[in-house]
C-alpha cells in the first residue's frame, strides 16, 4: 500500500491507507483574515506563533502555511513564517501558495521534506511546479482541475489527477509524493459534492493507489453548524478513503470525529488513543480521597 512521507528536519508524518488520519492545520493562512494579513505585511508574527500553539495543542500533525496577501512580498514573507514556524515546532509543514517564486523561496529555506500545496492539471502550472518539487525532493499536492475549470463528473476529476500523477513521474516523483485533492464543493450549492468526493477517494485509492488530501470545510460554505456538516463529510470521506484533511483543529467535532474514524476503520489499535483522549477519571471520595476504582486504576498503571 502507498505510504506519503513527509518530513521536518526531525519529525516524519506519514499518510497512508492504513494509517491514523493526519490533521494538516489550516490555520496560518491570512486568506479572508484581514488582521492576520496586515500583521504579518507588517512583520507582526505575533498571531502565527498563537496558530502554532494553538493547532499542535489541539492535535494537528502538520500545519499549512500559507502568506498569500495582496501587494505583499508573498516569497519574502513565506519564507520567514517557515523560519519561524520551523523554529518553534518539529512537526511537518505543507507550503502553500499558487506564486512559483513564493514555493521556491518557501522550499529553499525549509528543513525536511515539505508538502507542496499544490499543482494543477494545467500544463502551464505542471511545467512550473513539478521540477521545483524534483528539485527540493518534495511532495505535491495535485488539484483535480485544469484549464477547463471544476468538473461536476468526478470521472473527469479523475483523469485529471491520473494526468497529474503520469506527469510527475515524466519528472522523476513517485506517485507515492502525489497526493491528489478530489476537490470538495459547498454541498449546500452542489447537492451531490460529497458523493464526488466518495467515489473518487475511493477510486483514487484503489485505481491510482494515491493519498488523498481536501480543504475540508468547504463542504459546508454558507449553511449553518458547520461544524456538524464538516464532522459528518469527514467520517464518510475517511471511510471512502481520503487520507488526509486541510482542516482546523481548533474545533472539537472535527476532532472527535477524525478520532472516532480511526477507532472504526481499525487505525486506533485497541482504541488506545480514544481511551487516552476520552476516558475519564473516578470521582474523588466524599472525604476528598480518591475512590476505591480510582486508587485500582492507579495501581494497573504502576504495575503495568
Amino acid at each position: 500500500m502507498t505510504d506519503t512521507v513527509i518530513s521536518s528536519h526531525s519529525k516524519e508524518v506519514v499518510l497512508g491507507f492504513e494509517r491514523p488520519f493526519v490533521v494538516i492545520g489550516e490555520r496560518i493562512n491570512p486568506t479572508g483574515r484581514k488582521q492576520l494579513a496586515a500583521e504579518m505585511a507588517a512583520g507582526d508574527f505575533s498571531r502565527v506563533v498563537k496558530d502554532v500553539e494553538d493547532q499542535l495543542a489541539n492535535g494537528a500533525h502538520m500545519l499549512d502555511v500559507n502568506a498569500g496577501i495582496p501587494l505583499a512580498d508573498e516569497p519574502a514573507i513565506l519564507a520567514s513564517t517557515i523560519e519561524l514556524v520551523q523554529s518553534m515546532t518539529d512537526v511537518p509543514l505543507c507550503i502553500d501558495s499558487s506564486i512559483i517564486k513564493a514555493l521556491e523561496a518557501g522550499l529553499s529555506v525549509y528543513k525536511g521534506k515539505a508538502l507542496v500545496n499544490s499543482v494543477t492539471g494545467e500544463d502551464e502550472s505542471l511545467e512550473a511546479v513539478l521540477p521545483l518539487v524534483r528539485k527540493h525532493g518534495a511532495a505535491v499536492v495535485a488539484i483535480s482541475n485544469d484549464e477547463t475549470g471544476i468538473s461536476q463528473d468526478p470521472d473527469v476529476r479523475f483523469a485529471i489527477a491520473k494526468k497529474i500523477v503520469e506527469r510527475a513521474a515524466d519528472h522523476g516523483i513517485p506517485a507515492c509524493d502525489v497526493v491528489v485533492d478530489p476537490l470538495v464543493m459547498p454541498i449546500g450549492a452542489v447537492g451531490t459534492a460529497g458523493r464526488q468526493v466518495f467515489a473518487l477517494c475511493h477510486r483514487l485509492q484503489k485505481e491510482l493507489k494515491v493519498n488523498t488530501t481536501c480543504g475540508a470545510s468547504n463542504v459546508s460554505f454558507g449553511l449553518p453548524n458547520r461544524n456538524g456538516i464538516n464532522a459528518a463529510f469527514m467520517t464518510m470521506a475517511i471511510a471512502s478513503g481520503l487520507t488526509s484533511a486541510i482542516t482546523n483543529p481548533l474545533h472539537a467535532e472535527i476532532m472527535t470525529a477524525v478520532k472516532g474514524a480511526d477507532v472504526m476503520m481499525g487505525h486506533d489499535p485497541d482504541c488506545l488513543r480514544w481511551i487516552k483522549t476520552f476516558r475519564e477519571a473516578p470521582p474523588l471520595a466524599a472525604d476528598g480521597s480518591e475512590g476505591r476504582g480510582r486508587r485500582q486504576t492507579r495501581r494497573r498503571r504502576a504495575t503495568s
